[in-house]
């Protein structure tokens, strides 16, 4: 049996209320030019009755409070980003599997069905990445459904996204408006003064190979435990999981033992803002400060584990010094200016935004499956595999094919 979808119908979805018609400005980090990009997810959900319908409804009214996500992202006469927030709406695309999800294995990887037919196509009479939200809900013939999320960072880091469409789902099992209330403030995000850029950004036409692999959770106690006897102080899944992915990753590319390898993944900062932000939450935009971790290949590459895992504690716990003095503009070199080159590794967390958590009123999703951003940055992306499995899903884009082989063996490893 040949698994299709059909898209049956599309349009773009408005605050159900009259909302301001003003054009908001955005803080210095949500500026940043390599956050103008289209972040791309899959929800994989058990039972829906109707719920393209439920989702749509739920959606417009919620805009009346995120109205931004209802508008449009243009330049200002400074020549910064902002959204006009003009109320043209959401794009939503309502569509069916001729399948059920037991068909397709509930989606878990290797997908059986496309991502590009789970995923909203935009109409080609707009640029999508002027569009803050774009949906697509798929239902499939056993009353499962997925939803298609495209979001571009540019308007919300990955908490601030989850925060948006949990409000959705509250909505949708039926309270008047969501639990907390949506805060803009971009104007408290500290705004020191820019560095000139030394030039344009080079991306570099790199041919990363997909693949994604399950850790169990005895394998990721084994590390901790031990991190603990060694240290006295405890790590979490995420750490170990970049750290295994790290030294994979740098014994299989083979790199000069002198040369350097970096690793980098984005740490919130809200906690270190409380002063500025409303203790009761709420705030959506890109709050965060990228950690950077740079040591030898050799290094690496011969370290034990929790060794790895240790450099990397450390680099966290320089976070807070290191964003009060970017605060000031006490830096010599833009942290938020990142550079894809192959010795560098970029690490996404999603197991603790907040979208294992939504609720459209037949439960929490089975699964949610992020895609990586660009072709020319090695990811890896931390996330969970489907329920009821355990454990930790590793999906990474960050190896070329002469590299891959090396790469699986060393993931496979325990050592």
């Amino acid at each position: 049996m040949s698994f299709s979808v059909t898209r049956t119908s599309h349009s773009f979805v408005a605050p159900r209320e009259p909302t301001p018609n003003e054009t908001l400005s955005l803080s210095i980090i949500d500026r940043v030019a390599g956050l103008r990009h289209m972040v791309r997810s899959l929800h994989v959900f058990q039972h829906g009755e109707k719920p393209a319908e439920v989702i749509k409804d739920a959606l417009s009214r919620v805009l009346v409070n995120y109205y931004p996500f209802a508008g449009r992202f243009v330049d200002s006469e400074q020549g910064d980003v902002c959204v006009a927030c003009n109320g043209k709406g959401a794009w939503f695309v309502e569509a069916s599997a001729n399948c059920s999800l037991e068909d397709v294995k509930y989606l878990d990887l290797p997908l059986m069905i496309s991502k590009d037919e789970l995923l909203p196509v935009p109409s080609p009479e707009f640029d999508p990445i002027n569009l803050p939200l774009m949906m697509q809900v798929t239902e499939f013939i056993c009353g499962g459904f997925v939803v298609g999320l495209i979001s571009v960072h540019t308007i919300a880091d990955g908490l601030g996204a989850a925060q948006f469409v949990n409000a959705i789902g509250e909505v949708a099992r039926g309270l008047p408006k969501p639990i907390v209330d949506p805060v803009w403030i971009r104007e408290v995000i500290p705004s020191p003064p820019k560095l000139h850029p030394a030039g344009p950004p080079v991306f570099p036409a790199f041919m990363l190979l997909y693949n994604t692999m399950d850790v169990s959770h005895d394998a990721v106690n084994q590390i901790k435990a031990q991190y603990f006897e060694l240290t006295g102080h405890r790590c979490s899944t995420f750490d170990v999981a970049i750290a295994k992915l790290w030294r994979s990753r740098t014994r299989a590319i083979k790199l000069d033992p002198e040369a350097h390898v970096h690793l980098c993944f984005f740490a919130n900062t809200r906690h270190l803002m409380q002063q500025l932000l409303p203790a009761e939450g709420g705030f959506y935009g890109n709050c965060f400060y990228p950690v950077a971790v740079t040591a030898r290949s050799g290094q690496v590459a011969t370290a034990e584990l929790v060794d790895v895992v240790n450099i990397i504690r450390i680099a966290k716990a320089g976070l807070p010094g290191k964003f009060a003095k970017w605060a000031v503009g006490n830096f010599k070199e833009d942290p938020y200016e990142l550079t894809f080159t192959y010795d560098s590794l970029f690490v996404s967390d999603w197991t603790r935004l907040g979208f294992l958590d939504v609720d459209y009123g037949w439960g929490k999703p089975l699964h949610v499956i992020p895609f990586a951003y660009f072709d020319f940055m090695a990811v890896g992306i931390i996330g969970a595999p489907p329920a009821p499995k355990k454990g930790t899903r590793i999906m990474t884009q960050c190896v070329e094919e002469e590299h891959m082989e090396a790469f699986l063996e060393e993931m496979k490893s325990s050592a």
